[in-house]
């Protein structure tokens, strides 16, 4: 078994990529977030507290539209992974599906005159639209991730400058909703939103048309490979490791979309929060806990290089992951008035949540490696449609979670709460995203696939595609006892 050393992981020339590769790529997922990311924190509370819908209402919608919306994602990646074109299989859908993206995105806060009913399947309409074309774009653009190098080393860089740009982008909705929404908007809280996201539909579509122009796909499938979606679907069940990854995704973006979405609630009416500014005459405090936090991701993120080369994936994001817990958890005991507190220990979860994130999704890039190593079949697009599948489901569950919560404990939007509601915005806030963080640090924790076996993986898969004559006799291998 090779080791595990610094040295020995350290990818050849030809397996690296270029500076403008790696901030290309990373600025699709800025492109991403410029939406993802504004729904986490903004929609519920657009959907409740400025269009007035009910949050009951907005609860089953969000269940509903959220898990057609997961099924989806499979098929695209299936799609996608029999995809033969000249730019590759994962690329021209990020060309083709930008505009759609853009389109749907600005429409579901385009805010026409309507009933109460009215309005209620507007949302469902245009939310389902949005989610199908964020399909279309975001499954080819995570499956490009396993394709962009050979190198599992190379692609945890690639991830960390990918998560760079994606927390990048949510800083960038962290610092800019909330003024642009005032200012644009003139006191409309509406009028503000629909102009404000006008704005990021334009630049999503112009960074993945850089994304799109700057990469390029480098792996391929074993040549002669069949395809059977029976045998495929079959295969991922069968493949361990993305189980729990699987598994270790519902929980993270569960407390990560349920943390986000109850963030406008938690200040206005727990802390008390009435968007005076704190901060150059313009940022007020929610938007300064957010823009803090968002920078303190991309901090973590930039660090990953410096903390892989100290631990193994798997161990560090345990570690990480826990930490991040703790933090969100201890919230729930924190006095409201102190800002400063709230600061300090929202910027340690956020830093320790930031590589995290970007470590997941370079382990599913192994994931795809060990599958084509097992059972002589590369299904990349699968194995990321599918984690996606996972990460639509805990979203899903977070958008639900969330208006069941206000619904449940009572909340009336726009006045001052009971201790009821405040305390059901509280656990929404604190200790249930804390809870949910811990179930993902347990899952990562039984991930089989440590540092050693990868390199492992990784050296045998090149020796296969080295020997075009053996590649005709690989059969499917039984997996090692600690796999």
């Amino acid at each position: 078994m090779p080791s595990s050393s610094t040295s020995a992981a350290t990818p050849p020339k030809s397996h690296r990529l270029s500076l403008t590769e790696y901030v290309g790529y990373a600025l699709g997922d800025t492109a991403s977030n410029l939406f993802f990311q504004t729904f986490n924190v903004f929609l519920t509370y657009y959907y409740v507290d400025v269009w007035g819908l009910a949050a009951a209402a907005v609860a089953q919608m969000m269940l509903l539209v959220r898990f057609t919306d997961a099924v989806s994602d499979p098929v695209m990646g299936m799609i996608a992974d029999r995809t033969q074109t000249r730019w590759g299989k994962f690329r021209p859908y990020i060309l083709w599906m930008a505009v759609p993206y853009g389109v749907t995105g600005y429409l579901i806060f385009a805010s026409p005159e309507l009933s109460q009913s009215g309005k209620l399947l507007y949302a469902y309409v245009t939310y389902t639209l949005m989610l199908l074309a964020y399909t279309g774009v975001n499954v080819p653009y995570s499956s490009l991730l396993g394709v962009l190098s050979p190198s599992s080393e190379t692609r945890t860089v690639a991830s960390s400058f990918r998560f760079v740009g994606a927390f990048g982008g949510g800083l960038l909705i962290s610092l800019l909703v909330r003024p642009l929404v005032k200012g644009l908007g003139g006191g409309n809280e509406v009028l503000g939103f629909q102009h404000t996201m006008a704005i990021f539909a334009v630049l999503s579509v112009l960074l993945f048309m850089i994304t799109f122009v700057t990469t390029r796909e480098r792996v391929t499938p074993p040549e002669g490979q069949k395809t059977s979606v029976k045998e495929e679907l079959l295969e991922l069940a069968r493949n361990r490791p993305w189980v729990i990854l699987l598994v270790g995704t519902v929980f993270s973006t569960s407390f990560i979309g349920l943390r986000a979405g109850s963030t406008l609630f938690y200040f206005k009416y727990v802390v008390g929060d009435d968007g005076t500014p704190v901060l150059f005459g313009q940022l007020d405090r929610v938007t300064v806990f957010l823009a803090s936090g968002s920078a303190c991701m991309m901090l973590g993120s930039a660090c990953l290089g410096l903390f892989a080369r100290m631990a193994d994936k798997r161990t560090l994001a345990v570690l990480l992951t826990s930490t991040t817990a703790l933090c969100f958890a201890l919230f729930f005991w924190l006095p409201p008035d102190n800002f400063a507190l709230l600061l300090l220990l929202n910027g340690l979860g956020c830093f320790a949540m930031g590589p995290t994130s970007a470590l997941v999704w370079a382990m599913y890039a192994d994931v795809a490696d060990y599958g084509e190593w097992k059972f002589g079949r590369r299904s990349t697009g699968l194995v990321y449609s599918a984690s996606l599948f996972a990460l639509k489901t805990g979203t899903m569950l977070a958008g639900f979670l969330l208006p069941l919560f206000l619904d449940r404990f009572g909340f009336v939007r726009n006045v001052a709460q009971t201790p009821q509601a405040r305390l059901g915005i509280q656990l929404a806030f604190s200790l249930v995203p804390g809870v949910l963080a811990g179930l993902k640090a347990v899952s990562l924790w039984v991930y089989p696939l440590h540092r050693g076996e990868v390199l492992r993986i990784e050296r045998e898969l090149l020796e296969r595609r080295e020997r075009p004559a053996a590649r005709a006799e690989v059969l499917p291998v039984a997996a090692p006892a600690e796999v």
